[in-house]
């Protein structure tokens, strides 16, 4: 295991790049990995680590590794609890101790289910999982060790299936032959997100649709059928309302529930990837949308205002490169953007005050593809004899692969 330094131009690899059909749509030739992703997007990150000059040191390390059972493909953080799910449907939960290091078993199994899980989102006390056999399960959270947590509703519940059963008009069309009510998914559950006031869950789909349901009852609320051509692999919430989309079929899509019409329209779609995007992040205030896909970069999308009438438009400002393998996982914390891809590694990039980025660092450890990121952060005031006080900011980044393990990284900053 070992932190490498940052190469911002993509080197040569060979090793061919395997997975699901809606995760790489893009085949891998021996020489692919050492040529430009979309050549026509300027890059963003120097290659210099001092682009803000508040900036003292910046220190990484990997101070643990949690030892799982099967694939890694979701994580999430709960305060000081990290959850996370697998392929052979666990959900197992880790409390982080900051004095335990190294290698660890000491994690507990609370959910279990016949399916894979593809995505986590806590919501108070309640875990909401997302999982490959097309359905949404709300667990209770509760603080007794080595209990598992009870399933209070598996979604679409049983009331709401029964109240849009016996109506025609509830049903749709999902193959030649058959018809669902439009509350079912019917393919896996990719993604899940909430929105800010807690009031709304939202889940995203490989049948190209997204649902919202309330959660103070998780009833279904709308369905957006045909959202995208091909499988929705991530949606992100902005704190404004806008829905972001990212799909196999290498759009993204911008979204607005609009009171008037009580359903989400269309605003944006956004066309630059040239293969399937599987990964969303937006910057604290929604303003600064991240996009990771097939193609090896990450875009950056900034909102600019058209006018004074509160128009805007989401302008391409560039690509963050680096990654030889796919983009498969972001995640976003500050001023922090973190990048997990198909080429065994992390990068962590930084936003500058002027726009710029530049790489802080690779992390190496992972012996397999990264699929999953979670973030949090931690402050704490230190006292210079000499230099007055400053401030360190402690970032906490948990990283889930397919080779089973969690890795729990620290990285710090020291400021003025």
């Amino acid at each position: 295991m070992g932190i490498l330094p940052c190469h911002l131009s993509c080197q040569r690899n060979d090793e061919s790049q395997s997975g699901s059909y809606h995760l790489h749509s893009e085949s891998s030739t021996p020489s692919i990995s050492s040529q430009l992703s979309l050549p026509s997007v300027p890059s963003l990150a120097s290659t210099s680590h001092r682009h803000d000059e508040k900036t003292l040191a910046i220190h990484h390390k990997c101070i643990a590794t949690l030892k799982n059972h099967s694939y890694v493909f979701t994580l999430a953080l709960a305060g000081k609890v990290l959850y996370g799910g697998s392929s052979n449907g666990e959900i197992r939960a880790w409390r982080l101790d900051s004095s335990e290091h190294g290698d660890r078993t000491d994690n507990i199994v609370v959910a279990t289910s016949n399916s894979a899980v593809k995505s986590l989102v806590v919501l108070g006390d309640k875990l909401i999982s997302a999982h490959q056999d097309n359905k949404i399960r709300v667990w209770k959270i509760h603080n007794h060790e080595h209990h598992k947590y009870k399933c209070l509703a598996t979604l679409p519940t049983m009331n709401d299936r029964f109240l849009r059963c016996f109506s025609e008009k509830n049903y749709v069309q999902v193959r030649r032959h058959k018809k669902c009510t439009w509350i079912h998914h019917v393919d896996t559950v990719s993604a899940l997100a909430i929105s800010t006031d807690c009031s709304l869950l939202y889940s995203a789909s490989w049948d190209r649709t997204f649902k919202i349901w309330r959660t103070s009852d998780f009833k279904c609320l709308e369905s957006v059928q045909n959202a995208h051509d091909d499988a929705i692999n991530a949606i992100v919430l902005s704190r404004d309302g806008f829905v972001h989309t990212g799909s196999a079929d290498k759009r993204i899509k911008v979204w607005k529930k609009h009171a008037s019409k009580n359903k989400h329209s269309l605003v944006l779609t956004l066309e630059k990837h040239k293969s399937a995007v599987n990964a969303l992040a937006l910057s604290n205030d929604g303003t600064v949308l991240y996009s990771g896909a097939c193609d090896r970069s990450i875009l950056v999308w900034e909102r600019e205002s058209e006018g004074g009438d509160g128009e805007w438009r989401m302008v391409l400002l560039g690509a963050l490169r680096g990654h030889t393998k796919a983009i498969l996982c972001l995640a976003v914390v500050t001023d922090l953007i973190c990048s997990g891809s198909a080429d065994k590694t992390m990068r962590i990039w930084r936003r500058g005050i002027d726009k710029s980025y530049c790489c802080l660092a690779v992390l190496e450890g992972h012996t397999r593809p990264v699929k999953c990121l979670t973030c949090n952060t931690n402050t704490e005031e230190e006292e210079e004899e000499e230099e007055g006080a400053s401030e360190t900011i402690t970032y906490m980044v948990c990283s889930g692969s397919l080779d089973y393990d969690i890795k729990v990284w620290q990285i710090s900053a020291s400021v003025l």
